[in-house]
């Protein structure tokens, strides 16, 4: 019988069950693992480790977070970006407590209410042009701190980059955490994309988290190269409570946390969070720019992150879906969104744009 601890050479029996070669553009979760995130994998396997997170992988990981985060920050490694959402939000908020969002936010339209479930808190949400929050628009659900009668508002929660691939500023940020703080109120941004977000503003991190007042962080890695796994990072210990406990209620705390661990110091203990990111971002211009060229495609958003969102006709886009996947973000309307990915090639925006030439065409 084979040493259960050989694990280099090892053979598997699993077979491979899909096409490596088909890409499409419906999600940046379909790309699969980069290689180098991988190799981090097979690098913590092998022997034991203590479970629950005392293990030596999750606490370098501490520094790694820290490095780009600030010495207060702590990152908390959770199995999905909802759970991520889910224990933060939970961590700054009263039983009684209210998160003002943007309409568009994922935390509202994608997590199958899970905020308002699974954390009990209440979602007030805000119209937006663009997916991103202002002191103003904040103003119109910021109020009524002494009324029984409605949910308190206590959180500002804001996604960078946003549900419809534009980018806050640091500025923008700084503006909105100053607004929120005036008001006793905590700021969570969630970074599903933050790389996207970093990559296209050219600053660190923390010039749009910490250096400007964000209290808490949903980190992204999945969508940036990661088999699977996110982070709770609190950038502000003074507004956050009983974060380990929230995470085990939530369901989100990994008994082998190394294997989450490893895989968010792989993207960033040097630059691979930033290079994927570049190279998404990179691919979604060129896909934008193809498409400026084609009569009767209407590009909606500023292109700012990996991500373009586009009107055509809806007879096109049914067609063009045999072809490649993508999803439509407002049917009714038309609207579709494509996403580009760490591994999109120039080739297969190319073969994209050529199938939409010729969709839209017939």
């Amino acid at each position: 019988m084979a040493d259960p601890r050989a694990v280099t050479g090892a053979k598997t029996d699993a077979r491979r069950h899909h096409d490596p070669e088909i890409r499409g553009f419906a999600s940046d979760n379909y790309a699969g693992a980069h290689p180098e995130v991988l190799a981090a994998l097979a690098l913590a396997n092998g022997g034991h480790q203590v479970a629950y997170g005392e293990d030596e992988y999750t606490e370098h990981l501490q520094r790694v977070f820290r490095s780009h985060f600030g010495q207060r920050a702590e990152a908390f490694p959770v199995f999905n970006g909802t759970g991520a959402n889910v224990v933060a939000l939970q961590a700054v908020t009263d039983r009684w407590g209210a998160v003002i969002a943007a309409e568009s936010a994922h935390i509202h339209v994608d997590e199958c209410g899970a905020p308002e479930r699974i954390g009990g808190l209440k979602l007030l949400t805000v119209p937006t042009e663009d997916g991103k929050l202002t002191p103003e628009l904040i103003d119109r659900e910021a109020y009524g701190w002494d009324d029984e009668h409605r949910a308190m508002p206590q959180v500002v929660s804001i996604t960078q980059s946003t549900e419809l691939g534009t980018v806050y500023t640091p500025d923008e940020i700084r503006a909105i955490c100053e607004h929120a703080h005036e008001r006793n109120m905590v700021v969570h941004l969630d970074g599903s994309r933050i790389a996207n977000a970093a990559a296209t503003l050219d600053v660190p991190m923390r010039a749009f988290t910490n250096a400007v007042g964000v209290d808490i962080l949903s980190f992204g890695g999945t969508k940036n190269g990661a088999v699977f796994g996110e982070a709770v990072v609190v950038l502000n210990p003074d507004r956050v409570r009983a974060m380990k406990h929230l995470r085990k209620l939530s369901m989100q705390l990994a008994s082998k946390m190394r294997f989450v661990s490893v895989q968010l110091e792989a993207l960033l203990a040097k630059d691979l969070w930033l290079r994927n990111a570049r190279h998404a971002n990179t691919m979604a211009q060129r896909l934008a720019a193809g498409v400026r060229g084609i009569d009767g495609v209407e590009i909606l958003y500023p292109v700012q992150s990996n991500g373009v969102f586009a009107r055509l006709p809806h007879e096109v886009s049914e067609r063009l879906q045999k072809r490649y996947r993508f999803y439509f973000w407002d049917e009714a309307a038309g609207v579709v969104r494509w996403m580009c990915a760490f591994d999109t090639a120039e080739e297969d925006v190319d073969g994209f744009l050529a199938a939409l030439r010729e969709e839209m065409g017939r």
